[in-house]
């Protein structure tokens, strides 16, 4: 297992604590497991009081889990002045990763499916805390910076979310789940997805 990205604001034993329900969250996921604050308090051989000062909800729990794994991702930074090469260079790099931890993402990806499904059975406050899944804005409007001023805001806007489909876990649905690819297909599709999205904006600003 890869280390994991740890929040600075955990030092010592509650750091160590921190790093065991992690890495045992993130053991229990790569298994198909879906576990609750209490199985991991169990699992993890710590009480269920001090899970729960962690981790609330299960949400935290897999929010923490997502974001720890996948922290090099997050302070990745382009080495590429023109867009194309850097959403080469993020799917390059950010995929891989995503593999080694898929079990963490797909386990997100069914909890934002039951939060919603749950929402709008109950009827719940849409103001009620659930997991949120976006760091993908802000890493894909870093890719896209070097089209401002040459590229319409509308279409910079349209590229960003063509490329947030292709740069995420809910491509493992297709890919993987339908199309049965392995990772280096995924990776190979996604990169020829990529510049269709680019070639595909540059003949819209060509056209205005």
């Amino acid at each position: 297992m890869s280390s994991i990205n740890i929040s600075n604001e955990y030092k010592g034993t509650r750091k160590r604590t921190y790093i065991l329900l992690v890495n045992t969250a993130l053991e229990l996921f790569e298994k198909g497991g879906m576990p609750s604050v209490s199985e991991l308090a169990i699992e993890s051989g710590v009480s269920r009081a001090t899970a729960y000062r962690y981790f609330p909800t299960q949400s935290d729990l897999i929010a923490a889990t997502v974001n720890a794994s996948l922290g090099p991702i997050l302070t990745w930074r382009p080495q590429s002045e023109k867009t194309e090469e850097r959403i080469k260079e993020l799917l390059s790099f950010a995929l891989p990763r995503m593999f080694e931890h898929e079990g963490a993402l797909r386990a997100a990806l069914q909890v934002s499916l039951q939060q919603w499904a749950e929402g709008r059975s109950l009827n719940l406050d849409p103001k009620e805390k659930r997991l949120e899944r976006g760091n993908r804005k802000d890493i894909l409007a870093m890719v896209t910076a070097p089209m401002k001023g040459e590229f319409p805001a509308e279409l910079i806007d349209k590229v960003i979310k063509a490329f947030s489909v292709i740069y995420g876990s809910e491509i493992f649905l297709v890919l993987k789940d339908i199309w049965k690819q392995n990772d280096s297909e995924v990776i190979e599709l996604t990169q020829w997805m990529a510049k269709a999205i680019i070639n595909q904006a540059i003949a819209d600003k060509n056209a205005l």
